[in-house]
């Protein structure tokens, strides 16, 4: 296979027809190689649209949506940022060139040690990857927050105000909110102390994070 010829047919093919056009996003794909971050058994498939299987279950986003998100957010150089679901650690290095530091939380050991490992062997210095439950916040002694910029990679039913909270005013929120098989991806604006504002961008379907708050369903 040649790589580079199918990473710019990747990029061609899949995310420019996603309206994914920034320059910076665009060339951001060809200088983060995405295949130095995709499980060995699955490498033939680093630049297929598709979501790439990850251990216990998991995955990452199809490149388009990974590509998206990050056109979608405008990531300045100053910028602190934190990612729920570190995954193989891809996304985070992603975020970490655009961003002056991100904080990246799994909830999974092995896929922890994974992006970890990923990102050393990248030479990504400016991120933490951190273990434990971000899927309600995250909040740990020496944290960043509040934060510029929040990428939650994974589904929520709903977004605890928590992650509200935890942005600066100004700041961004990515998450995708509802229940499959529609569900909303979202930039959420903190416009005020006490304000924030919500854009949808498109429609996806994703798995649940783990130990996600699940909203209540009784009527009364």
């Amino acid at each position: 296979m040649n790589i580079e010829q199918a990473r710019f047919n990747m990029i061609e093919q899949q995310i420019r027809p996603w309206d994914v056009l920034a320059p910076d996003v665009l060339e951001l794909l060809t200088v983060v190689k995405r295949e130095a971050f995709v499980p060995p058994a699955y490498k033939d498939l680093a630049f297929f649209d598709t979501q790439i299987p990850l251990p216990n279950g998991e995955h990452m986003f199809a490149p388009k949506v990974e590509a998206r998100i990050l056109q979608e957010l405008a990531i300045k150089k100053h910028e602190t940022i934190l990612e729920i679901g570190a995954g193989s650690g891809y996304m985070a290095a992603l975020l970490a060139y655009k961003g002056r530091f991100v904080t990246t939380v799994d909830i999974d050991p092995e896929l922890k040690a994974m992006a970890q490992k990923n990102l050393a062997n990248y030479g990504v210095a400016n991120v933490e990857v951190a273990l434990g439950n971000g899927a309600q916040g995250w909040s740990n002694a020496g944290s960043e927050a509040p934060y510029d910029v929040i990428v939650i990679s994974g589904s929520l039913p709903v977004l605890p105000d928590t992650f509200l909270k935890q942005v600066k005013v100004g700041g961004r929120i990515f998450a995708i909110i509802g229940e499959s098989p529609v569900m909303s991806a979202q930039i959420i604006t903190r416009v005020s102390d006490t304000a924030w504002n919500t854009i949808k961008v498109f429609e996806t379907d994703e798995k649940p994070l783990r130990d996600a708050l699940v909203p209540s369903h009784f009527v009364f």
